[in-house]
């Protein structure tokens, strides 16, 4: 599938597999509730989880959350575009599905297919890893078109062409009043992130 027929399929409010930074991720709009069930269907997971959100640009990051405090603003400026995600508390125009305890976690990606689709697209879109629950994450078109053969068999995904690189996945932090948290090491170091801080966290 290409780049043009995978942003077709998210204007419908499809859901298309594309590789990140990692590995292939699902991406629907998450602007449309209606798209976000869709997603949902493919990859039942508990909504106390959260859903991890790909931005189209940093602009857009203002208006899925309540306020930007400085120290987020400070890991954005130094790690985006790239492999971090900041979780901070959502705004109410938020899909709750997506939320884990009323925060939203996002990130502006660096250079990747599922990137320039967000970029495109102009609109924020969901980045869980493609793969079924409790399953190992794919890095390749076919190894997900085999893993969701149904799925695209029924036109429910569309499975953008290529490969990702493997590797670790976006190191994840909270940002809250009462301080930073790394909830996942991925491929920013903790140290590099709290470094960067100084004596803010």
């Amino acid at each position: 599938m290409s780049l043009e027929l995978a942003l077709s399929a998210l204007e419908r409010g499809q859901v298309v597999a594309a590789p990140s930074e990692s590995v292939f991720g699902l991406l629907a709009d998450a602007t449309r509730p209606e798209a976000v069930t869709r997603l949902f269907g493919l990859k039942p997971r508990g909504t106390e989880k959260g859903m991890p959100i790909l931005l189209p640009d940093r602009a857009a990051w203002s208006h899925l959350v309540l306020e930007i405090p400085k120290a987020a603003s400070k890991l954005a400026d130094r790690f985006w575009p790239g492999p971090l995600t900041i979780a901070l508390a959502a705004a109410r125009s938020v899909d709750h599905r997506l939320l884990s305890e009323a925060t939203i976690g996002v990130r502006w990606a660096g250079a990747c297919p599922a990137a320039e689709l967000a970029a495109r697209f102009g609109r924020p879109l969901t980045a869980t890893s493609a793969n079924l629950p409790g399953a190992p994450p794919l890095n390749a078109a076919e190894s997900v078109r085999r893993e969701f053969a149904e799925a695209v068999r029924c036109g429910e995904l569309f499975v953008l062409d290529g490969a990702a690189p493997g590797g670790a996945p976006s190191t994840v932090v909270l940002v809250e009043p009462s301080g930073i948290r790394v909830v996942r090491e991925g491929a920013i170091a903790a140290a590099r992130v709290f470094a960067e801080l100084g004596n803010e966290h």
